[in-house]
Formats: C-alpha cells, sequence, structure tokens
C-alpha cells in the first residue's frame, strides 16, 4: 500500500447543488501521487462538475477536499495559490486568441511565477517540442487544427509545473481523427508520472492508461477499480448496462 502521504487529493463526502438540483450527494475518494484516474460515466452523472470541484471551479455545497493536506474548500486566500499547483485542461481549449502559441504558453509563468521572459520561453519551447509542435511557436490559436489547440492548452498547464493535471473530456469537442494525437500526449504523460484526473469516454484510453476507473451514476462513485475490475467483472448492473452502450 502507497504511504499516507502519497495522498495528493482526498474527497471527502462532497456535495454539490445547483439550486433544487443535487448533482454530486457525498462522494468519497482518495487519489495518491502518480495514479492516473479516469472518471466515466453516462451524461449527467455528475463527473465533470467532481472534476471542476477539485479545483473550486464550482464551490461544493458540501463536504471537502484536501489537495496535499490543505483544504480547496475552505482555502480563502490561498486558493489560487493551491490552483497554480493544478493544472486544468477543458473541452473547449481556453486559449487566448489575439496571443501567439508562445505568449499563450508563457502569459502564467512570467506573470504568476515571476520567470525572465527568456527562461519562460525556453521552457515553453522544450514543452512545444515534447507534443511535436516547436514549429507552431509564432502561430495564432485560429492557425491550428482542433487537436494542435489541445496539444498546445496541455503544454500550457505544464508549463506552470502541475503536481495534478485535470482533464475534463479533453478529446470531445475534437474530430475523431484528432483525438488520438492528444491522447498520445496524455499517455506520455502518465508514463513520466504525473498525477492525472481524467474525465473522458475514450475507453481504450481508459484500459490502456488508467491506474483506476471511478464509475458515477447519479452523483455518486458507483464503482471504484482498476481497468480489469470495471471492464471485465463489473459489479452493478448499471455498469453493465453503461458498458453495454458504450463499448461497441
Amino acid at each position: 500500500m502507497p504511504e499516507q502521504n502519497d495522498v495528493i487529493l482526498k474527497v471527502q463526502g462532497l456535495q454539490m447543488r445547483f439550486g433544487k438540483l443535487e448533482v454530486l450527494k457525498g462522494v468519497d475518494t482518495v487519489i495518491r501521487r502518480g495514479e492516473v484516474i479516469v472518471v466515466i460515466g453516462a451524461s449527467g452523472a455528475g463527473k465533470s462538475t467532481f472534476l471542476r470541484c477539485l479545483n473550486r471551479l464550482e464551490t461544493p455545497t458540501g463536504g471537502d477536499i484536501l489537495f496535499e493536506g490543505e483544504s480547496v474548500v475552505h482555502a480563502g486566500r490561498n486558493l489560487n495559490h493551491l490552483r497554480q499547483r493544478m493544472g486544468m485542461v477543458f473541452q473547449q481549449f481556453n486559449l487566448f486568441n489575439n496571443l501567439s502559441v508562445l505568449d499563450n504558453i508563457t502569459l502564467a509563468p512570467i506573470i504568476v511565477k515571476k520567470m525572465e521572459k527568456a527562461a519562460a520561453q525556453q521552457e515553453a519551447m522544450q514543452l512545444l517540442a515534447r507534443v511535436g509542435l516547436q514549429d507552431k511557436a509564432q502561430a495564432f490559436p485560429a492557425q491550428l487544427s482542433g487537436g494542435q489547440r489541445q496539444r498546445i492548452a496541455i503544454v500550457r498547464a505544464l508549463a506552470m509545473h502541475p503536481d495534478v493535471m485535470l482533464f475534463d473530456e479533453p478529446t470531445s469537442a475534437l474530430d475523431p481523427e484528432m483525438v488520438g494525437e492528444v491522447l498520445d500526449v496524455m499517455q506520455q504523460l502518465a508514463a513520466d508520472g504525473m498525477t492525472m484526473v481524467v474525465v473522458s469516454h475514450e475507453m481504450g484510453f481508459a484500459r490502456k492508461v488508467a491506474n483506476r476507473i471511478l464509475f458515477m451514476e447519479n452523483g455518486v462513485i458507483l464503482e471504484d477499480g482498476s481497468p480489469e475490475d470495471i471492464f471485465d467483472h463489473p459489479a452493478s448492473d448499471r455498469l453493465k448496462e453503461f458498458l453495454g452502450k458504450v463499448l461497441h
């Protein structure tokens, strides 16, 4: 068993309401350093809300989240400091269209981390080389394909040296032929030991790369297990039904 101090995120009784709608109904889980967790489930199961609560893009209405021992829910002024250590990649890239690729990547390290511009640019170029896009440094987002923009979004998050990367359905807005190039980068990150929490419909990726899969249904984690547990030995009828629909 990993040591207790390997725990990077501890989620305790997490609840989230939007008005009368109860989206999360008491979620408990622990994420350890170096784990790749893939969260699966039907639309409306609470997956994206769960992910967005981890870095307080949504403020939970109950429970707590401890990130490296500090409460995210009660962080107060410390929230931005905590968020800097969590990289977030969204469905819709969220790049600044008026900035070049290089400026998109270096903006936060220079402003937030007070990095020297030259050092930030040098590191950005190294990260771009890792994802095969060093020739796009001076391009603007509108000149790139969706797959290239999402790889840039991943690099931008990595430039802040996060302790954990959160991915909210990072391939769902992409054309099918571009999905692979983004998943390849994510697989490489996993191989390098990056702690990742990924909300995804990509079952092949989940089976191949995840250490653990969380199956969410109706605002709770219904099943939590290895890819083999989840795909080959689903315990609940609901998971069997879900897999029957998504595995063709």
